[in-house]
């Protein structure tokens, strides 16, 4: 989720505005998305380029549920025909991604939205269970969501069932309560990288783990540091098709808005106990596209060039958009 300083202000938004975003229902419903085009750089409607990513195209999206916003991380699968998100009031968020003759992300189509359940089989509705952050689909086709706010990880078969309770890192605990894990993503060999957006043990870095699959469905925890600079927390990552891993780090404060880093680390980085030094792709800022980007997937196109995928939180806040944006990583 955003830092406490974007939080508050959108809380406050929401509440003059009257918003009060209810849960989406237990059945899943299909959900209508209107798309609108966007550029990459507002005052430079022919820019096509931002550091190393190059723009295949990108749209804000409005739909008619009240429910359908907050989208905290994503999955889209390698054929590039289906899209997964889930949202940090619990919903989840399924659709269809449409291009045009170019190979230009215009819309999503055959979209259909449903919520998460809790252990007693329910659909989760209270903000404290349901702040669902971060998501990854494991090897065999299951998904590992982790909430914040009270912090767990829980293992769903599909979406649309009873989850298992999932033993996380020892320290999951210890997180900020609006801190908590925002990055994760899975590994080959079934190896789970989660990084916290706010835990830190030592000065410039959060703590990350890696989750080594152990005996019952298990993971055996062990951390590292993952290093970062004032102002930008990580909120969302990836495995990029060659097997190193993508992260968004996000920066806010009233002056300057949202900012976020597009960054890369080599998997080798990743050893109990080490810390990870990304290397920045690019960096979003107005006057570019930007908002606030939780969700991040990676993908190969047709010609076999990396795609990366962010959307934004809105928040619920009516000063803030839904936005899905793609990117080909350059050489």
């Amino acid at each position: 989720m955003a830092n406490r300083v974007l939080l508050t202000l959108c809380l406050l938004v929401a509440a003059c505005a009257g918003v009060s975003p209810p849960p989406a229902g237990a059945q899943e419903q299909p959900v209508t998305i209107e798309s609108s085009p966007l550029t990459l750089k507002i005052d430079e409607p022919k820019a096509a380029r931002v550091g190393r990513l190059v723009w295949r195209g990108g749209i804000e999206m409005r739909a008619s549920l009240r429910n359908f916003g907050g989208l905290s991380d994503l999955h889209v699968t390698p054929d590039n025909r289906t899209l997964t998100s889930i949202s940090d009031e619990g919903a989840w968020l399924v659709a269809t991604p449409r291009f045009d003759a170019n190979g230009t992300l215009v819309g999503l189509d055959d979209a259909r939205m449903g919520q998460l359940r809790g252990l007693d089989g329910k659909p989760i509705e209270s903000k404290p269970e349901a702040d669902a952050e971060a998501m990854t689909r494991l090897p065999d086709g299951s998904w590992l969501v982790a909430f914040e706010r009270r912090h767990r990880l829980w293992r769903y078969r599909t979406l649309t069932e009873t989850p298992l309770p999932i033993e996380g890192p020892a320290e999951i605990g210890r997180q900020p309560a609006n801190g908590g894990i925002e990055a994760m993503a899975v590994l080959s060999d079934g190896t789970v990288i989660a990084i916290s957006e706010e835990y830190s043990r030592q000065p410039g870095t959060v703590t990350g783990w890696i989750g080594k699959p152990g005996a019952g469905g298990g993971y055996d925890w062990s951390a590292f540091a993952y290093a970062t600079i004032p102002d930008y927390k990580p909120t969302a990552l990836a495995v990029l098709p060659d097997g190193s891993l993508a992260t968004l780090e996000r920066a806010f404060d009233m002056v300057r808005g949202v900012r976020v880093r597009v960054m890369r680390f080599d998997a080798n980085q990743l050893k109990p106990g080490a810390t990870v030094t990304p290397e920045e792709l690019a960096r979003l800022a107005s006057p570019y596209a930007v908002d606030n980007l939780e969700g991040l997937a990676a993908t190969r196109g047709a010609k076999g060039e990396t795609l990366l995928w962010l959307i934004s939180d809105d928040n619920f806040n009516p000063l803030q958009r839904n936005i899905l944006m793609l990117f080909e990583l350059s050489q």
